[in-house]
């Protein structure tokens, strides 16, 4: 319900800058789903910074940042980064396992499935 509200202020305030902190990180996935919809609908035409550890919320933006240990460490395209070895190639191979030992993996970074 939170999320909805800052998204609709978003729409009336017309805000050319966006910053989505987790927004859609306790939502069911039928919720995520709707709240996505809207985002990218309201993302369209504006400078968005995501703060995300669910991977699918940010399968459609153009430049992704990985940050370890304080520092940036990636930058680049979705479709760069996903074969390049580093956190956010590691993070899609866990995210699309399902074995105990993957669960443990993604603990660690405080990703949930």
């Amino acid at each position: 319900q939170k999320q909805r509200i800052a998204i609709a202020r978003a729409i009336l305030k017309d805000a050319p800058i966006l910053i989505l902190d987790e927004a859609t990180s306790s939502l069911d996935s039928k919720s995520e789903n709707e709240v996505q919809i809207a985002l990218e609908k309201l993302m369209k035409g504006r400078t968005v910074l995501i703060i995300a550890h669910r991977l699918s919320t940010i399968s459609e933006v153009d430049v992704i940042v990985t940050i370890k240990n304080g520092e940036v460490d990636e930058i680049g395209a979705p479709k760069t980064l996903s074969s390049t070895g580093g956190i956010y190639s590691q993070l899609l191979m866990l995210q699309n396992k399902n074995d105990d030992t993957t669960k443990k993996k993604l603990k660690k970074y405080e990703i949930s499935e």
